[in-house]
């Protein structure tokens, strides 16, 4: 078994150098990967080079190298923190960011201090009279309620990002890899916890050989979105657009604001614009030739739904007119769909329920009865 684990800290700790490789001597790909998921590679990197020097021996077998790879403890959910926010909602880097990594700096300095400088006999002497223990218990404990409070607030960015692109898209993009990227770090982060509580009140030797294990999962998932990202970067180039542009508060009164519906109702039911399966808020907005603030409070206010819904709810008054028309014979429900604008089976199915109340063949079995 630990056979295969040291394969597998190999494995991706090659896959991190490759990974490194192409974002240095691709400026194409080194854009998609972003300089945030870069550094979450080296911070893997880092947590498994010390259990590679272990595990080789080059220098010698000493727990110094795995005290080593314990400066990534506190780097690894701060950064992915970084990398969700700057992934959903486009931050880029400021200099004050460099506080998420104060905690880090701290942590691997006592690191350092208690566990890397002194000599060998002196750990050992410590660790006798077990003052050791209580300092990785305490250091471990942590890592562990830092990286868990950093994991709550991405996965607290993933959900507000969710609930923006209801209100700036009309179709679904593929966010998937990211919630499951999330999910994948959460449950690395929990085993953690129940492994340590073991190790407290069982043996301390089973935190620690957990850990290597949790390692080596948390690197195999940062390998999963680094590859991700590079083969569906669709997210990532959806988030550029939603939040590259900033706009003033609206202030249209109410006159105005009646006036514009009239004006949306007759630009969705003479030029359709809900064709476009990639139609976004800012691309109505600018044939409606108002501000996106502008037509969010028009949604919200005056009509009661948000952009995805609305548009939708064009695309379903699209597909019927298609269903009862000569051209159903021609295509299935979904292909009459895709020419009312979805581009997803699955929100095509909800959205028709929601509106009509059943599925698309329920209906039209109904109306035929």
């Amino acid at each position: 078994m630990q056979s295969i684990l040291n394969q597998l800290i190999y494995f991706g700790f090659l896959q991190g150098l490759f990974l490194l490789g192409i974002y240095v001597s691709s400026s194409k790909k080194r854009e998609q990967i972003g300089g945030y998921l870069a550094l979450l590679i080296i911070v893997l990197m880092i947590g498994l080079s010390g259990r590679i020097l272990n595990a080789t021996a080059i220098f010698g077998t000493s727990r110094k190298f795995i005290a080593v790879s314990e400066f990534s403890n506190l780097l690894f959910g701060s950064t992915t923190y970084l990398f969700t926010r700057a992934s959903l909602f486009g931050r880029k880097f400021h200099p004050r960011d460099l506080l998420h990594y104060l905690p880090a700096a701290i942590y691997s300095a006592f690191i350092l201090v208690l566990f890397i400088i002194p000599s060998n006999e002196e750990i050992k002497a410590r660790y006798a009279q077990g003052g050791l223990t209580e300092h990785i218990i305490a250091f471990i404990g942590f890592a562990l309620v830092f990286n868990i409070g950093y994991w709550m607030a991405s996965y607290s960015l993933f959900r507000d990002f969710k609930h923006k692109l209801g209100g700036e898209l009309s179709y679904v993009v593929k966010t998937r890899f990211f919630h499951i990227f999330l999910i994948a770090i959460g449950i690395c982060l929990m085993t953690w916890v129940v492994f340590y509580f073991i190790s407290i009140f069982g043996s301390e030797y089973i935190e620690v050989g957990a850990r290597n294990y949790i390692w080596t999962s948390i690197g195999l998932i940062l390998l999963f979105i680094s590859f991700y990202t590079m083969k569906e970067p669709e997210l990532f180039r959806v988030t550029e657009s939603i939040n590259q542009k900033k706009y003033i508060k609206s202030r249209l009164s109410e006159k105005e604001l009646d006036a514009l519906k009239e004006k949306l109702d007759r630009l969705m039911t003479e030029k359709k614009p809900y064709l476009n399966r990639r139609l976004m808020k800012a691309d109505l907005a600018e044939l409606l030739g108002v501000n996106n603030p502008e037509i969010a409070r028009l949604l919200n206010e005056s009509i009661g739904m948000n952009f995805f819904e609305y548009v939708n709810y064009y695309r379903i008054k699209e597909f019927v007119k298609l269903a009862e028309s000569g051209k159903a014979k021609h295509f299935t429900f979904y292909g009459l769909a895709q020419e009312a604008g979805f581009n997803s089976k699955t929100t095509f199915n909800k959205s028709f329920k929601k509106l009509m109340g059943s599925s698309p063949r329920e209906y039209f079995r109904r109306e035929l009865d």
